[in-house]
This record gives C-alpha cells, structure tokens and sequence, in this order.
C-alpha cells in the first residue's frame, strides 16, 4: 500500500507528559516522517476535569485507515483509556485528516469536526501544516485559525520528546 499522509490529535489530562511521551513512542514505532506540533495546555471542553495537554502530529502511514485507528484504539487501551476505574482521559488520539478523505468510514467522520470547533486542534494543525487546505472548507488552516472565533483559552507550554523541544521558545515567551 502507499504511503498517506494523517494528522492524528493527541491529548492527555491525567499525567499528562507521561501519557503523551509514552503516544508519541508507541506511534513512531510504526508511522513515517513523523513530525509534531507544539504542545498546548488548556481548559477542558464539553467534560469535567483538569486541564489537557494536546498537540497534533503530521506522519505517514502504510496502513488502510480503519487498521491505522484500531491501532490507535490499542495504544490509548495501553495507557488506561478504557480501564473501568479511570478517573479522566489518560490518552485520546484521533485521526483528524487522513489524505484527503471526506466522508463517513465505518463511523469514523473525516476530516474531524473537532478541526473546526476546538481551538486546541485547529492552533498546533494550523502551525504544523499552515498552507494545507482543508479538503471540505477550501482554505488554509492558517487561514482558518486566523479567522477562528472559538471561545477557548489554550497556552503553548514547555514540553520535551526524547530530548527534544516541541514547543518554541519564541512561542512560550510570545504567550
């Protein structure tokens, strides 16, 4: 199979840098030209609990989409996503693009509306990838954070994977 291009969300508000260290491992075992967003800090949306932690990654993949998100589904399972006494989201990936589908694959909706709704998805994929386009809106999503008017507080913070600095310095002190 050929190689495509996705953009995964990841987020985490319960241990947040373990959890998100032990995502960004388990999916460089196995994705390509892998490339990460800075990381955010924010309230959370729609749930009761501490602040997330989220970024969104940039990689390619060899695997059909509903493989890549059953993988997915074992990694968050790996890190207590669905234990029966969590308390909070230790890890949630989701596939936001993958290529350019539009449509509903088994119930799995691409792109994610969450690229449009949540501040914390659509900043780190504006940042990632500014000049692509979104395949159902047609503008950038540089373009589209620029016009964004989602009323969310998220912050850039300090966050290192195997030594290296997501998160600009230029970012961090910008904020």
């Amino acid at each position: 199979m050929p190689l495509t291009r996705v953009f995964l969300g990841l987020g985490s508000n319960i241990d947040r840098h373990r959890h998100l260290n032990a995502g960004l491992d388990a999916l460089s075992g196995f994705l390509q030209d892998m490339s990460c967003s800075p990381v955010f800090e924010s309230h959370p949306v729609g749930i009761k609990s501490g602040p997330f932690f989220n970024l969104v990654v940039s990689a390619l993949t060899d695997l059909p989409l509903m493989a890549l998100d059953r993988r997915l589904k074992f990694i968050e399972a790996d890190n207590g996503r669905y234990a029966p006494d969590r308390k909070g989201l230790p890890l949630d990936i989701d596939v936001l693009l993958y290529d350019e589908h539009v449509g509903n694959f088994d119930g799995l909706v691409l792109p994610r509306a969450e690229i449009l709704k949540n501040a914390f998805v659509l900043w780190p994929l504006s940042l990632i990838a500014p000049e692509k386009v979104h395949p159902e809106v047609g503008q950038t999503f540089a373009q589209l954070w620029e016009n964004a008017r989602i009323d969310q507080q998220l912050w850039p913070v300090a966050f290192d994977w195997r030594g290296q600095a997501l998160t600009p310095d230029t970012l961090l002190s910008a904020s």
